[in-house]
């Protein structure tokens, strides 16, 4: 009996330790594919150690950060004033429709429609700190 309760725990433990790694494996694709959509950002947008504004602001810190704040960019009053705080619902909703979510925004980008790319990019820029480090 001893043997058996023993043998279901370990089968359990290597269950949930498999699980594990298959989501962190999951996690790095996405970053991975995010990383490869970005470039459809790069045009305009930096993101990393020493990202600087280019004609859209760097995205370092997007997660939590209020729209119309990153340091020495000058963005258009429909960004600055339009209340957003930057989270993964809303930056989902605003990257499939730019012009939609906050009219009068001088990013002219027709948006990315494809939900697993735009999860993937989520997952990309959502790890990124203020600083341009990858949070741990």
């Amino acid at each position: 009996m001893t043997k058996l309760t023993f043998g279901a725990l370990v089968a359990l433990a290597m269950t949930a330790a498999a699980s594990t790694a298959i989501s962190s494996k999951a996690m790095a694709q996405d970053a991975a594919a995010g990383k490869t959509s970005f470039n459809k950002c790069l045009a305009c947008h930096a993101i990393g150690e020493g990202a600087k504004n280019k004609v859209g602001p760097e995205l370092n810190g997007l997660n939590g950060r209020k729209s119309g704040t990153a340091p020495d960019y000058s963005y258009s009053d429909a960004n600055k004033n339009s209340g957003i705080t930057w989270d993964e619902a809303t930056f989902k909703e605003y990257i499939k429709d730019p012009k939609a979510k906050i009219p009068g925004t001088k990013m002219a980008f027709a948006g990315i429609k494809n939900e697993t790319e735009v999860n993937n990019l989520w997952t990309f820029i959502s790890q990124f700190d203020k600083d341009g480090k990858i949070k741990q």
